[in-house]
């Protein structure tokens, strides 16, 4: 089992979750669940993922899942503190123009796998 860790705050403008650990297979069913918290009604959810240590494919899913289910309620998802591995699996994949905000970019040395 990974080490994961979330906190849920209310902000009058958004709902900000704070995440940390491996957002893998095993801890993404705990994140959907502090999700579904969010209502509908043109707020934003904001992920602070600065405690990310790693990210699979499942991770991934999840956020890009997430995206579109609060777009179709009429809310927005914000990531922010997404480094490291996360960053890299984002970068890769193409997803970071998705989810990322505009004019975010990779520091050089995350995006090379030999450091």
């Amino acid at each position: 089992m990974s080490d994961f860790n979330l906190t849920t705050h209310e902000d009058p403008q958004c709902t900000v979750i704070t995440v940390a650990g491996e957002l893998d297979l095993t801890s993404c069913p705990a994140l959907e669940d502090a999700t579904c918290l969010v209502l509908a009604d043109g707020s934003s959810l904001r992920l602070d993922m600065s405690g990310v240590t790693f990210m699979d494919s499942s991770g991934l899913n999840l956020l890009l899942a997430l995206r579109r289910r609060l777009i179709a309620d009429g809310n927005r998802l914000e990531l922010t503190g997404v480094g490291g591995a996360p960053m890299r699996v984002l970068t890769l994949t193409g997803a970071d123009a998705l989810l990322l905000p505009a004019g975010t970019v990779a520091p050089r040395q995350e995006l090379d796998p030999a450091a």
